[in-house]
């Protein structure tokens, strides 16, 4: 049957977020009346302004579970439970001052408490989920409130959903199991032939996931399964492989009166583009004013130190729908390797072999001979990216995308359509990921998820995460 850990975890959050609230509203109430000498708007004792407080927080609650903060997806993606804390906080505040307003109870003593309220509110928030995610992770490690996982296939899927629920402290996850063909790559999971063989092995434990990752030719074998999970209340996942069926966004929708599964190719449609390309036209022009100093010391320290060679990089490359543009760049390497793949660069060079260990190490090399020394310093600082604003405002691409590479190299995936589906970007999922060492492949398979799954939370914690990157030194290659 199902874990009910997660639902523990839930009502924990909810009982903490309130208490958190209520104190924060209290230390606001005790920071403006009890240490802040100025006069009052009204007079409310201690115990009515509580009482008050304590009757309007649940709204704020109530919003909080509205916009997903007590949705798993939400609380166990950091940047993302940001977010939407941040959001909550604005949309809290907002009610409980309307709150204020329509009724005939006065809640504030004084204006400054909203304002401390609103600060010491997100902060606990804060500082709770935070506490209450590190002590989750512990109670993992001890096998507390962990959910048993049984994994039905063989091949690949089974290869990434291992990778991705091993970790059992982080994911709260345990693979009891695998039915499908002997993989040796696990050799601590128990690999069962048969589910039937599966299920009298494991009575010790209860199962309360099945993860399924291939179709099987025979119905009934994918039947038995499903029928299994429904008949204990068993959480039941398929992850389709290889499918091109499963490769967008999927909605169900009445299609002239009939029931039918349409598949976009991207989450990024209809007022969804709009209020991109109007986010990408404002934050582009505020980060180009505010870097345009920054640029011009670049473009003269470059003219200087190189002043044979043009400052700017140019390559056409390829945006949304097939599209080619002219990408723009600071100049970080020789003027003689442009035009030039990689793997020719390096061969100019008499360095050949170079060109494998570039590609295996995600188009990174750590001492790249084609790269200058200011060169190192503009990508190690990400300034080389700066003229891609001009990208940006035009149109060519977004601020967040998939990375815009040359014809030849997205020749290379297989997918390259779906990828296409949208504008390619300054920065992306796959440049902030945190894994310096992911393949060409890999990367794909990242930018094909931020296609499919795009949200504007998404755009924004790519953002936060870019800026991470930036300033801790660990920002493009």
């Amino acid at each position: 049957m199902k874990s009910n850990a997660s639902l523990v975890y839930r009502l924990v959050l909810v009982v903490g977020d309130f208490l958190a609230l209520t104190g924060a509203f209290s230390v606001a109430y005790i920071i403006r009346v009890k240490h802040d000498p100025r006069p009052l708007i009204h007079q409310i004792p201690a115990e009515d302004y509580l009482l008050a407080i304590l009757m309007v927080l649940p709204l704020w609650i109530i919003i909080n579970g509205v916009i997903g903060l007590y949705s798993r997806n939400v609380f166990e993606s950091r940047f993302t439970e940001l977010g939407k804390l941040i959001l909550g906080s604005v949309l809290g505040i907002l009610a409980v001052v309307g709150y204020d307003f329509v009724t005939n109870n006065t809640l504030f003593p004084a204006r400054l408490v909203v304002v401390y309220g609103f600060g010491l509110s997100l902060g606990f928030l804060i500082i709770f989920r935070t506490l209450a995610r590190a002590i989750r992770s512990v109670l993992f490690s001890y096998n507390i409130g962990l959910t048993n996982l049984l994994v039905v296939g063989s091949g690949k899927g089974v290869k990434s959903v291992f990778s991705q629920f091993a970790d059992t402290p982080k994911t709260g996850y345990r693979i009891i199991g695998i039915v499908g063909k002997a993989v040796s790559t696990f050799p601590d999971v128990p690999v069962f032939l048969s589910l039937d063989e599966a299920k009298s092995k494991l009575k010790k434990y209860n199962i309360h996931s099945i993860v399924q990752t291939e179709i099987y030719h025979e119905d009934d074998k994918n039947s038995e399964i499903l029928s299994f999970a429904q008949r204990h209340h068993i959480e039941f996942r398929f992850m389709p492989a290889g499918s091109e069926l499963y490769t967008g966004n999927i909605e169900v929708e009445l299609f002239r009166e009939i029931p039918m599964v349409t598949v976009h190719q991207t989450a990024l449609i209809g007022w969804g583009r709009v209020v991109k390309r109007i986010f990408d036209l404002v934050l582009g022009l505020i980060i180009l004013i505010i870097t345009s100093p920054i640029m011009l010391a670049a473009a003269i320290l470059l003219k200087i130190s190189h002043p044979r060679e043009k400052i700017f990089f140019s390559q056409t490359r390829l945006t949304q729908f097939n599209k080619s543009f002219t990408v723009y760049k600071f100049r970080s390497q020789s003027q003689k390797f442009d035009g030039t793949t990689p793997e020719e660069a390096f061969g100019m060079l008499g360095k050949p072999e170079l060109a494998k260990k570039y590609r295996q190490n995600g188009d990174f090399l750590e001492n790249d001979p084609r790269v200058s020394g200011f060169g190192r310093f503009l990508r190690r600082t990400s300034i080389d990216e700066l003229p891609q604003l001009f990208n940006v405002i035009r149109g060519d691409i977004s601020l967040v995308g998939p990375r815009a590479l040359i014809p030849e190299e997205l020749e290379k995936y297989f997918q390259k359509h779906h990828i296409l589906s949208v504008k390619s970007g300054m920065t992306g999922l796959a440049q902030v990921s945190g894994r310096l060492n992911i393949s060409f492949e890999e990367r794909r398979r990242l930018d094909l998820y931020y296609v499919q799954n795009w949200s504007f939370w998404l755009d924004i914690i790519i953002l936060l995460r870019t800026l991470r990157a930036v300033f801790s030194a660990k920002g493009a290659k």
